[in-house]
């Protein structure tokens, strides 16, 4: 049985090559892609359930790719590439990219990596929330249905997670360590620029005024605290 259907995503025939053989052998089934345009076009065909995506490509490259694949799909994202500035991490994250891990890496991190992407917690855990609602904003956890304003808002599963621990722990200041380990999974800790940038795509989503949220606040030095409505 499939462990899971993964696309990867590089020009270098040696990189796909040891992607192929040892993701393979953890049971994953592999589509590869040399080019952005091949990837969005692999994607649309093989609907993947991960993609493996790098940065560096000839034509489309994998920033334009990873907004393609995200204006009409949830599915989680990794970005591979040899780019390692914070603020090469910022735009890949805000291009929908749910992770970015830096070349040369070990695979033994990239399975945890694929492993943490591929994850998905309990719609409901024990002693959470069924759901939310308030004036202008309603969540369903079970069903996994958000309604800002009268209106659908469809959130990537990661930005989902990060919701609905947010909400679960409504009223507490939540650390960054926690909120990540939480979401992204125990080898998660200090990457609170993930954090920063998800944050900021929740409250445009959910927030009437994202610059003056009232539901995600900022708790400065510690994390972020989700703030309900007083009834």
């Amino acid at each position: 049985m499939s462990a899971g259907k993964i696309l990867v995503v590089d020009d270098e025939p040696q990189i796909r090559r040891v992607m192929r053989v040892t993701l393979g052998s953890q049971g994953y089934q592999i589509v590869e892609a040399r080019s952005g345009e091949e990837a969005v076009n692999k994607f649309r065909e093989f609907l993947p359930d991960l993609v493996l995506l790098d940065l560096n490509m000839p034509g489309m490259g994998g920033l334009e790719a990873c907004r393609a694949i995200r204006a009409g799909s949830d599915v989680p994202v990794i970005i591979l590439t040899v780019r390692n500035t914070e603020d090469e991490k910022v735009e890949a994250l805000d291009a929908g990219a749910d992770d970015y891990v830096t070349k040369p890496f070990s695979m033994k991190e990239l399975l945890a990596r694929i492993r943490a992407a591929l994850r998905r917690a309990p719609t409901s855990p024990a002693g959470g929330p069924l759901s939310f609602v308030s004036d202008d904003l309603e969540i369903d956890f079970e069903t996994r249905r958000i309604r800002v304003r009268e209106n659908n808002v469809r959130l990537t599963p990661k930005e989902f997670e990060l919701l609905r621990y947010l909400v679960s722990q409504a009223g507490k200041p939540v650390p960054h360590r926690e909120l990540l380990q939480a979401v992204w999974g125990p080898d998660y800790g200090d990457q609170t620029d993930y954090l920063r940038v998800f944050i900021t795509h929740l409250r445009k989503k959910i927030e009437s005024n994202p610059s003056k949220p009232k539901y995600i606040l900022t708790e400065p030095w510690v994390g972020y605290r989700f703030a309900a409505p007083a009834e």
